[in-house]
Protein backbone atom coordinates (compact mmCIF):
# COMPACT_ATOMS: atom_id res chain seq x y z
CA UNK A 1 0.00 0.00 0.00
CA UNK A 2 1.39 3.68 -0.81
CA UNK A 3 1.66 6.60 1.33
CA UNK A 4 -1.24 7.91 -0.31
CA UNK A 5 -3.47 4.98 -0.50
CA UNK A 6 -2.55 4.44 3.70
CA UNK A 7 -3.41 8.67 3.85
CA UNK A 8 -7.07 7.73 2.29
CA UNK A 9 -7.33 4.40 5.00
CA UNK A 10 -6.73 6.96 7.41
CA UNK A 11 -9.42 9.79 6.36
CA UNK A 12 -11.94 7.67 6.01
CA UNK A 13 -12.00 5.05 8.67
CA UNK A 14 -12.68 6.00 11.81
CA UNK A 15 -10.60 5.43 14.79
CA UNK A 16 -10.55 2.79 16.49
CA UNK A 17 -11.23 3.23 20.72
CA UNK A 18 -7.86 3.55 22.59
CA UNK A 19 -8.88 0.64 25.33
CA UNK A 20 -10.72 -1.20 22.24
CA UNK A 21 -7.86 -1.43 20.15
CA UNK A 22 -5.74 -2.33 23.10
CA UNK A 23 -8.04 -5.45 23.44
CA UNK A 24 -7.07 -6.69 20.58
CA UNK A 25 -3.27 -5.14 19.11
CA UNK A 26 -0.34 -5.33 20.86
CA UNK A 27 1.85 -1.97 20.14
CA UNK A 28 5.29 -1.79 20.11
CA UNK A 29 6.88 1.54 19.67
CA UNK A 30 10.40 2.81 19.07
CA UNK A 31 11.94 6.22 19.27
CA UNK A 32 14.14 8.27 17.40
CA UNK A 33 15.53 11.56 19.25
CA UNK A 34 17.18 14.18 17.73
CA UNK A 35 19.46 16.42 20.65
CA UNK A 36 21.63 19.39 18.59
CA UNK A 37 24.61 20.02 20.81
CA UNK A 38 25.59 23.11 22.40
CA UNK A 39 28.80 23.08 21.45
CA UNK A 40 30.48 26.71 20.64
CA UNK A 41 30.79 26.05 16.88
CA UNK A 42 29.42 23.61 14.40
CA UNK A 43 30.28 19.99 13.53
CA UNK A 44 32.61 20.43 10.98
CA UNK A 45 33.79 23.83 10.72
CA UNK A 46 34.32 27.54 12.54
CA UNK A 47 30.81 28.83 12.08
CA UNK A 48 28.77 29.46 15.36
CA UNK A 49 26.33 26.78 16.46
CA UNK A 50 23.77 28.83 18.19
CA UNK A 51 19.96 29.43 17.51
CA UNK A 52 19.16 32.52 15.83
CA UNK A 53 20.55 34.93 13.61
CA UNK A 54 19.85 36.56 10.51
CA UNK A 55 19.25 33.92 7.89
CA UNK A 56 22.38 32.38 6.24
CA UNK A 57 24.93 34.61 8.35
CA UNK A 58 26.38 32.12 10.29
CA UNK A 59 27.74 29.90 7.51
CA UNK A 60 30.70 29.61 5.30
CA UNK A 61 31.98 27.05 2.40
CA UNK A 62 32.68 24.17 4.41
CA UNK A 63 28.97 23.99 6.03
CA UNK A 64 27.60 25.52 2.25
CA UNK A 65 28.62 22.88 0.70
CA UNK A 66 31.20 25.02 -1.47
CA UNK A 67 33.92 22.85 -3.80
CA UNK A 68 37.08 22.61 -2.45
CA UNK A 69 36.00 22.93 1.19
CA UNK A 70 36.88 20.18 4.07
CA UNK A 71 35.54 19.71 7.09
CA UNK A 72 37.42 19.37 10.20
CA UNK A 73 35.65 16.94 13.43
CA UNK A 74 34.25 18.95 16.70
CA UNK A 75 36.41 17.72 19.57
CA UNK A 76 33.81 18.60 21.65
CA UNK A 77 31.28 17.19 19.78
CA UNK A 78 33.03 14.02 20.24
CA UNK A 79 33.72 14.03 24.07
CA UNK A 80 29.76 15.18 24.00
CA UNK A 81 28.43 11.90 22.33
CA UNK A 82 30.21 10.09 24.71
CA UNK A 83 29.19 11.71 27.54
CA UNK A 84 25.77 10.72 26.70
CA UNK A 85 26.83 7.40 25.95
CA UNK A 86 28.23 6.53 29.00
CA UNK A 87 25.31 8.25 31.06
CA UNK A 88 22.80 5.67 28.69
CA UNK A 89 25.01 2.98 29.73
CA UNK A 90 26.25 2.49 26.53
CA UNK A 91 29.41 0.46 24.86
CA UNK A 92 31.51 3.25 23.73
CA UNK A 93 33.48 2.29 20.31
CA UNK A 94 37.36 2.03 20.19
CA UNK A 95 37.14 2.65 16.60
CA UNK A 96 34.59 4.33 14.51
CA UNK A 97 33.85 6.28 11.34
CA UNK A 98 31.89 8.86 9.60
CA UNK A 99 29.72 7.71 6.27
CA UNK A 100 27.89 9.86 3.59
CA UNK A 101 24.18 9.39 3.61
CA UNK A 102 23.34 10.28 -0.23
CA UNK A 103 19.64 11.72 0.08
CA UNK A 104 18.30 14.57 -1.66
CA UNK A 105 17.88 17.62 1.54
CA UNK A 106 16.52 20.52 -0.09
CA UNK A 107 17.73 22.30 3.11
CA UNK A 108 21.33 20.60 2.52
CA UNK A 109 23.97 22.41 0.82
CA UNK A 110 25.34 19.08 -0.38
CA UNK A 111 22.69 16.96 -0.94
CA UNK A 112 24.24 14.68 1.35
CA UNK A 113 25.00 14.34 4.81
CA UNK A 114 27.49 13.47 7.27
CA UNK A 115 26.67 11.10 9.38
CA UNK A 116 27.33 7.51 10.76
CA UNK A 117 25.82 4.24 9.79
CA UNK A 118 27.18 0.82 10.48
CA UNK A 119 29.86 2.12 12.72
CA UNK A 120 28.47 4.20 15.50
CA UNK A 121 30.08 5.95 18.61
CA UNK A 122 28.09 4.49 21.05
CA UNK A 123 25.40 1.00 20.70
CA UNK A 124 23.75 -1.26 23.00
CA UNK A 125 22.87 1.15 26.25
CA UNK A 126 19.49 1.66 28.15
CA UNK A 127 18.00 4.07 29.84
CA UNK A 128 15.35 3.14 32.86
CA UNK A 129 12.25 5.22 33.42
CA UNK A 130 9.53 5.44 35.98
CA UNK A 131 5.85 5.26 34.22
CA UNK A 132 3.09 6.58 36.08
CA UNK A 133 1.04 3.17 36.45
CA UNK A 134 -1.95 2.87 38.57
CA UNK A 135 -2.03 -0.64 38.40
CA UNK A 136 1.33 -1.06 39.93
CA UNK A 137 2.42 -1.04 43.72
CA UNK A 138 3.29 2.72 44.45
CA UNK A 139 1.63 3.67 41.63
CA UNK A 140 4.73 3.67 39.38
CA UNK A 141 6.20 1.24 36.85
CA UNK A 142 9.92 0.59 36.30
CA UNK A 143 10.31 0.56 32.31
CA UNK A 144 13.87 -0.36 30.80
CA UNK A 145 14.24 1.38 27.30
CA UNK A 146 16.97 -0.41 25.55
CA UNK A 147 19.63 2.50 23.53
CA UNK A 148 19.95 0.48 20.24
CA UNK A 149 22.55 3.64 19.10
CA UNK A 150 23.70 7.25 19.65
CA UNK A 151 25.64 8.33 16.44
CA UNK A 152 26.85 11.97 15.34
CA UNK A 153 25.77 13.83 12.27
CA UNK A 154 24.97 17.05 11.35
CA UNK A 155 22.08 19.00 11.40
CA UNK A 156 20.38 20.12 8.30
CA UNK A 157 19.14 23.89 7.65
CA UNK A 158 15.47 24.27 7.31
CA UNK A 159 12.95 25.33 5.03
CA UNK A 160 10.16 27.88 5.27
CA UNK A 161 7.36 27.31 2.85
CA UNK A 162 5.64 30.32 2.35
CA UNK A 163 1.71 30.76 1.52
CA UNK A 164 -0.78 28.11 2.08
CA UNK A 165 -2.41 27.22 4.93
CA UNK A 166 -0.28 24.18 6.38
CA UNK A 167 3.15 26.20 6.33
CA UNK A 168 4.47 22.66 4.25
CA UNK A 169 5.50 22.29 0.75
CA UNK A 170 2.24 21.76 -0.69
CA UNK A 171 -0.38 24.48 -1.42
CA UNK A 172 3.05 26.97 -0.86
CA UNK A 173 3.57 29.95 -2.76
CA UNK A 174 7.28 29.78 -2.78
CA UNK A 175 9.79 28.53 -0.17
CA UNK A 176 12.75 29.90 1.26
CA UNK A 177 15.87 28.07 2.84
CA UNK A 178 18.13 29.09 6.12
CA UNK A 179 21.23 27.11 6.46
CA UNK A 180 22.22 28.50 9.49
CA UNK A 181 21.05 25.47 10.95
CA UNK A 182 22.97 23.37 8.56
CA UNK A 183 26.43 21.88 10.14
CA UNK A 184 25.54 22.41 13.71
CA UNK A 185 25.87 18.79 15.43
CA UNK A 186 23.49 16.58 15.85
CA UNK A 187 23.36 13.41 17.87
CA UNK A 188 20.15 10.62 17.19
CA UNK A 189 19.62 8.35 20.33
CA UNK A 190 17.77 5.36 19.05
CA UNK A 191 16.44 2.76 21.25
CA UNK A 192 15.74 -0.70 20.29
CA UNK A 193 11.72 -1.62 19.83
CA UNK A 194 9.58 -1.02 23.55
CA UNK A 195 7.27 -4.21 23.70
CA UNK A 196 4.88 -5.41 26.42
CA UNK A 197 4.39 -1.80 27.69
CA UNK A 198 0.34 -2.07 26.52
CA UNK A 199 -2.12 0.38 27.32
CA UNK A 200 1.03 2.51 28.94
CA UNK A 201 2.99 3.01 25.67
CA UNK A 202 2.00 6.40 25.31
CA UNK A 203 3.66 7.43 28.70
CA UNK A 204 6.21 5.76 28.32
CA UNK A 205 6.97 7.33 25.28
CA UNK A 206 6.51 10.64 26.84
CA UNK A 207 8.38 9.64 30.08
CA UNK A 208 10.95 8.20 27.72
CA UNK A 209 11.78 11.82 26.08
CA UNK A 210 11.76 13.60 29.58
CA UNK A 211 13.87 12.00 30.96
CA UNK A 212 16.09 11.87 28.38
CA UNK A 213 15.77 16.20 27.98
CA UNK A 214 16.45 15.80 31.73
CA UNK A 215 19.43 13.48 31.23
CA UNK A 216 20.83 15.82 28.24
CA UNK A 217 20.50 18.82 30.26
CA UNK A 218 22.47 17.24 33.62
CA UNK A 219 25.10 16.07 31.42
CA UNK A 220 25.53 20.02 30.42
CA UNK A 221 25.54 18.94 26.40
CA UNK A 222 22.58 20.62 25.24
CA UNK A 223 19.77 23.40 26.33
CA UNK A 224 16.98 20.80 24.90
CA UNK A 225 14.50 23.43 23.87
CA UNK A 226 11.80 21.49 21.96
CA UNK A 227 10.29 24.64 20.48
CA UNK A 228 13.80 25.99 19.35
CA UNK A 229 14.50 22.56 17.71
CA UNK A 230 17.37 21.06 19.79
CA UNK A 231 15.36 18.60 20.72
CA UNK A 232 13.14 16.63 17.97
CA UNK A 233 11.73 13.24 18.52
CA UNK A 234 10.58 10.57 15.47
CA UNK A 235 7.97 8.15 17.02
CA UNK A 236 7.69 4.78 15.13
CA UNK A 237 4.63 2.90 16.60
CA UNK A 238 3.19 -0.44 15.11
CA UNK A 239 0.04 -2.96 15.76
CA UNK A 240 0.05 -6.53 15.64
CA UNK A 241 -2.82 -8.65 16.93
CA UNK A 242 -2.17 -10.44 20.51
CA UNK A 243 -0.84 -13.65 20.43
CA UNK A 244 0.45 -13.51 16.95
CA UNK A 245 4.34 -13.67 18.19
CA UNK A 246 5.07 -11.05 15.90
CA UNK A 247 5.43 -7.74 15.08
CA UNK A 248 3.35 -5.19 12.88
CA UNK A 249 4.53 -2.19 10.22
CA UNK A 250 5.61 0.73 12.01
CA UNK A 251 4.99 4.33 10.52
CA UNK A 252 7.27 6.98 11.85
CA UNK A 253 5.98 10.30 12.96
CA UNK A 254 8.57 12.65 12.29
CA UNK A 255 9.80 15.65 14.29
CA UNK A 256 7.33 15.52 16.98
CA UNK A 257 7.90 18.69 18.65
CA UNK A 258 6.65 18.43 22.57
CA UNK A 259 6.18 16.19 24.99
CA UNK A 260 3.20 16.11 25.19
CA UNK A 261 2.55 15.67 21.37
CA UNK A 262 4.78 12.35 21.38
CA UNK A 263 2.02 10.99 23.83
CA UNK A 264 -0.95 11.92 21.88
CA UNK A 265 1.04 10.62 18.29
CA UNK A 266 1.24 7.20 19.81
CA UNK A 267 -2.13 6.96 21.22
CA UNK A 268 -3.45 8.55 17.90
CA UNK A 269 -1.48 5.84 15.62
CA UNK A 270 -2.44 2.86 18.11
CA UNK A 271 -6.59 4.00 17.23
CA UNK A 272 -5.75 4.94 13.17
CA UNK A 273 -3.95 1.41 12.66
CA UNK A 274 -6.21 -0.25 14.58
CA UNK A 275 -8.55 1.39 12.15
CA UNK A 276 -7.01 0.21 9.33
CA UNK A 277 -6.03 -3.60 10.09
CA UNK A 278 -9.81 -4.11 11.54
CA UNK A 279 -10.18 -2.96 7.50
CA UNK A 280 -8.43 -6.13 6.62
CA UNK A 281 -6.00 -3.53 5.19
CA UNK A 282 -2.32 -3.39 5.88
CA UNK A 283 -0.59 -0.59 7.39
CA UNK A 284 1.86 1.56 4.78
CA UNK A 285 5.73 1.88 5.98
CA UNK A 286 5.86 5.58 5.78
CA UNK A 287 6.59 8.74 7.44
CA UNK A 288 4.32 10.51 9.05
CA UNK A 289 3.30 14.71 10.44
CA UNK A 290 1.79 15.16 13.48
CA UNK A 291 -0.61 18.56 13.44
CA UNK A 292 -0.64 20.10 16.92
CA UNK A 293 -3.68 21.66 16.23
CA UNK A 294 -5.65 18.53 15.48
CA UNK A 295 -3.75 16.09 17.41
CA UNK A 296 -3.95 14.01 14.32
CA UNK A 297 -1.31 12.71 11.88
CA UNK A 298 -1.48 12.42 7.92
CA UNK A 299 0.54 10.33 5.34
CA UNK A 300 4.19 12.12 3.89
CA UNK A 301 6.08 9.67 2.22
CA UNK A 302 6.87 6.24 1.75
CA UNK A 303 9.81 5.23 4.58
CA UNK A 304 13.07 4.42 3.16
CA UNK A 305 15.07 1.60 4.28
CA UNK A 306 19.48 1.67 4.77
CA UNK A 307 20.04 0.95 1.32
CA UNK A 308 17.92 3.23 -0.16
CA UNK A 309 20.61 6.27 0.90
CA UNK A 310 23.53 4.67 -0.41
CA UNK A 311 25.86 5.31 2.67
CA UNK A 312 29.43 5.01 2.28
CA UNK A 313 32.95 5.87 4.50
CA UNK A 314 33.40 9.98 4.56
CA UNK A 315 36.51 10.17 2.22
CA UNK A 316 37.35 13.56 3.83
CA UNK A 317 37.63 12.53 7.66
CA UNK A 318 39.52 10.51 9.48
CA UNK A 319 38.13 7.70 11.59
CA UNK A 320 37.79 8.74 15.36
CA UNK A 321 39.56 6.34 17.68
CA UNK A 322 38.68 7.21 21.34
CA UNK A 323 41.20 6.28 24.20
CA UNK A 324 40.29 3.83 26.98
CA UNK A 325 41.86 6.79 28.99
CA UNK A 326 39.89 9.60 27.30
CA UNK A 327 36.78 7.77 27.73
CA UNK A 328 37.17 6.99 31.59
CA UNK A 329 38.06 10.72 32.09
CA UNK A 330 34.80 11.37 30.85
CA UNK A 331 33.43 9.21 32.67
CA UNK A 332 35.06 9.81 36.06
CA UNK A 333 33.71 13.97 35.43
CA UNK A 334 29.96 13.01 34.77
CA UNK A 335 27.71 14.54 37.13
CA UNK A 336 24.86 13.01 39.29
CA UNK A 337 22.47 11.64 36.70
CA UNK A 338 18.60 12.44 37.15
CA UNK A 339 17.33 9.50 37.94
CA UNK A 340 19.73 9.02 41.42
CA UNK A 341 19.12 12.91 41.83
CA UNK A 342 15.21 12.77 42.43
CA UNK A 343 15.71 9.79 44.34
CA UNK A 344 18.46 11.87 46.92
CA UNK A 345 15.95 15.13 46.66
CA UNK A 346 13.09 12.91 47.58
CA UNK A 347 14.56 11.71 50.53
CA UNK A 348 15.96 15.42 51.50
CA UNK A 349 13.21 16.84 51.18
CA UNK A 350 10.73 14.54 52.68
CA UNK A 351 8.07 14.41 49.46
CA UNK A 352 6.11 11.79 48.32
CA UNK A 353 6.83 10.49 44.58
CA UNK A 354 3.21 12.63 43.42
CA UNK A 355 4.95 15.59 45.31
CA UNK A 356 8.33 15.49 43.76
CA UNK A 357 6.43 14.57 40.01
CA UNK A 358 4.63 18.08 40.38
CA UNK A 359 7.89 19.62 40.82
CA UNK A 360 9.59 18.16 37.36
CA UNK A 361 5.83 18.95 35.79
CA UNK A 362 6.45 22.44 37.07
CA UNK A 363 9.84 22.65 35.95
CA UNK A 364 10.74 23.36 39.40
CA UNK A 365 13.20 21.31 40.50
CA UNK A 366 16.67 23.12 40.00
CA UNK A 367 15.13 26.19 41.07
CA UNK A 368 13.85 24.67 44.33
CA UNK A 369 17.21 23.03 44.44
CA UNK A 370 19.10 26.19 43.85
CA UNK A 371 16.85 28.27 46.66
CA UNK A 372 17.77 25.33 49.04
CA UNK A 373 21.13 25.80 48.93
CA UNK A 374 20.74 29.58 48.93
CA UNK A 375 19.07 29.28 52.58
CA UNK A 376 15.53 28.75 52.48
CA UNK A 377 14.00 25.30 53.32
CA UNK A 378 12.52 22.58 51.18
CA UNK A 379 9.08 23.14 52.00
CA UNK A 380 9.51 27.16 51.72
CA UNK A 381 11.21 27.03 48.47
CA UNK A 382 8.42 24.50 47.00
CA UNK A 383 5.97 27.02 48.14
CA UNK A 384 7.08 30.23 47.10
CA UNK A 385 7.63 28.22 43.45
CA UNK A 386 4.77 26.05 42.89
CA UNK A 387 2.26 28.35 43.54
CA UNK A 388 3.03 32.07 43.52
CA UNK A 389 5.65 32.12 40.80
CA UNK A 390 3.86 29.25 38.83
CA UNK A 391 1.03 31.67 38.68
CA UNK A 392 2.84 34.37 38.06
CA UNK A 393 4.57 32.43 35.34
CA UNK A 394 1.05 30.75 33.76
CA UNK A 395 -0.42 34.92 33.94
CA UNK A 396 2.45 36.23 31.90
CA UNK A 397 2.86 33.03 29.53
CA UNK A 398 6.70 32.68 30.29
CA UNK A 399 8.82 29.21 32.04
CA UNK A 400 8.89 29.17 35.48
CA UNK A 401 13.06 29.29 34.87
CA UNK A 402 12.45 32.75 32.48
CA UNK A 403 11.45 34.52 35.33
CA UNK A 404 13.29 38.04 36.33
CA UNK A 405 13.55 36.50 39.93
CA UNK A 406 17.04 34.35 41.21
CA UNK A 407 16.56 31.62 43.46
CA UNK A 408 18.26 33.79 46.21
CA UNK A 409 15.43 36.70 46.04
CA UNK A 410 13.23 33.58 46.46
CA UNK A 411 15.15 32.49 49.57
CA UNK A 412 15.19 36.14 50.94
CA UNK A 413 11.86 36.27 51.01
CA UNK A 414 11.27 33.08 52.74
CA UNK A 415 14.05 33.76 55.00
CA UNK A 416 12.21 37.70 55.59
CA UNK A 417 8.72 35.88 56.22
CA UNK A 418 10.87 33.02 58.41
CA UNK A 419 12.15 36.51 60.80
CA UNK A 420 8.27 37.55 60.87
CA UNK A 421 9.13 41.06 59.13
CA UNK A 422 6.95 39.99 56.00
CA UNK A 423 3.96 37.78 56.09
CA UNK A 424 2.90 35.75 52.87
CA UNK A 425 0.67 38.92 51.79
CA UNK A 426 3.38 40.86 51.65
CA UNK A 427 5.88 38.52 50.71
CA UNK A 428 3.34 38.22 47.62
CA UNK A 429 3.85 42.00 47.30
CA UNK A 430 7.98 41.74 47.32
CA UNK A 431 7.71 39.16 44.71
CA UNK A 432 5.86 41.05 42.47
CA UNK A 433 8.23 44.02 42.85
CA UNK A 434 11.23 41.92 42.40
CA UNK A 435 9.49 40.49 39.24
CA UNK A 436 8.63 44.39 37.79
CA UNK A 437 12.42 45.27 38.19
CA UNK A 438 12.38 47.19 41.35
CA UNK A 439 15.31 45.62 42.51
CA UNK A 440 15.89 42.89 45.01
CA UNK A 441 13.33 41.97 47.93
CA UNK A 442 15.27 44.24 50.83
CA UNK A 443 15.14 47.39 48.14
CA UNK A 444 11.47 46.31 47.22
CA UNK A 445 10.78 46.30 51.13
CA UNK A 446 12.12 49.87 51.66
CA UNK A 447 10.85 51.55 48.62
CA UNK A 448 6.80 50.27 49.25
CA UNK A 449 7.50 50.34 52.94
CA UNK A 450 6.12 46.65 52.73
CA UNK A 451 7.72 45.82 56.72
CA UNK A 452 5.82 43.89 58.79
CA UNK A 453 4.20 46.30 61.72
CA UNK A 454 6.10 44.99 64.97
CA UNK A 455 5.86 47.82 67.21
CA UNK A 456 3.35 46.71 70.30
CA UNK A 457 2.47 50.03 70.87
CA UNK A 458 1.22 50.45 67.28
CA UNK A 459 -0.43 47.01 67.69
CA UNK A 460 -2.43 47.66 71.19
CA UNK A 461 -3.67 51.03 69.65
CA UNK A 462 -4.87 49.33 66.53
CA UNK A 463 -6.70 46.57 67.93
CA UNK A 464 -8.51 48.96 70.92
CA UNK A 465 -9.90 50.77 67.48
CA UNK A 466 -11.18 47.74 65.92
CA UNK A 467 -12.63 46.75 69.47
CA UNK A 468 -14.26 50.36 69.74
CA UNK A 469 -15.43 50.23 66.27
CA UNK A 470 -17.14 46.31 66.83
CA UNK A 471 -18.71 46.60 69.87
CA UNK A 472 -20.81 43.82 69.16
CA UNK A 473 -18.17 41.18 67.83
CA UNK A 474 -16.03 42.21 70.86
CA UNK A 475 -19.12 41.09 73.19
CA UNK A 476 -19.23 37.90 70.89
CA UNK A 477 -15.64 37.29 71.83
CA UNK A 478 -16.09 38.15 75.58
CA UNK A 479 -19.07 35.32 76.26
CA UNK A 480 -16.82 32.88 74.85
CA UNK A 481 -17.47 32.77 71.18
CA UNK A 482 -13.48 32.71 70.40
CA UNK A 483 -14.08 32.48 66.18
CA UNK A 484 -15.79 35.78 66.60
CA UNK A 485 -12.22 37.30 66.60
CA UNK A 486 -11.81 36.95 63.38
CA UNK A 487 -13.34 39.40 62.05
CA UNK A 488 -11.55 41.71 64.54
CA UNK A 489 -8.54 40.76 63.45
CA UNK A 490 -9.82 41.64 59.87
CA UNK A 491 -10.69 45.31 60.89
CA UNK A 492 -7.10 45.32 61.97
CA UNK A 493 -5.57 44.07 59.40
CA UNK A 494 -7.13 46.72 56.50
CA UNK A 495 -6.29 49.53 59.05
CA UNK A 496 -2.86 48.53 58.76
CA UNK A 497 -2.81 47.44 55.09
CA UNK A 498 -2.20 44.20 55.82
CA UNK A 499 1.59 44.58 57.19
CA UNK A 500 0.37 43.67 60.84
CA UNK A 501 0.83 40.09 62.31
CA UNK A 502 -1.97 38.49 62.05
CA UNK A 503 -0.83 36.06 64.70
CA UNK A 504 -0.22 38.84 67.00
CA UNK A 505 -3.13 40.78 66.34
CA UNK A 506 -5.54 38.01 67.40
CA UNK A 507 -2.84 37.18 70.50
CA UNK A 508 -3.85 40.98 71.56
CA UNK A 509 -7.44 40.64 70.71
CA UNK A 510 -8.23 37.77 72.90
CA UNK A 511 -5.70 38.98 75.57
CA UNK A 512 -8.10 42.71 75.39
CA UNK A 513 -11.48 40.61 75.85
CA UNK A 514 -10.22 38.59 78.81
CA UNK A 515 -9.86 35.53 76.56
CA UNK A 516 -6.42 34.97 76.31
Amino acid sequence: MTAQAGGRSQAGAALVPFDEALARYEPVIGLETHVELGTVTKMFCGCPARFGGEPNSLVCPVCLGLPGSLPVTNRTAIEYTIRIGLALNCQIADWCRFARKNYFYPDMPKNFQISQYDEPLCTDGFLDIMVEDPTADGGTRQVRVGIERVHLEEDTGKSLHVGGATGRIHGADYSLVDYNRAGIPLVEVVTKPIEGTGALAPAVAHTYVSELRDLMRALGVSDVRMEEGSLRADVNTSLAPKGSGRWGTRTETKNVNSLRSVERAVRYEIERQAAVLDEGTPVALETRHFHEDTGVTTAGRSKEEAQDYRYFPEPDLVPVAPSREWVEQIRAALPELPLARRARLTAEWGLSDADFAALRNAGAVDLVARTVEAGASPADARKWWLNELASQANRSGTDLADLPITPADVARVAALVAAGELNDKLARQVIEGVLAGEGTPDEVVTARGLAVVSDEGALTAAVDEAIAANPEVAQRVRDGKVAAAGALVGAVMKATRGQADAARVRELILARLGQD
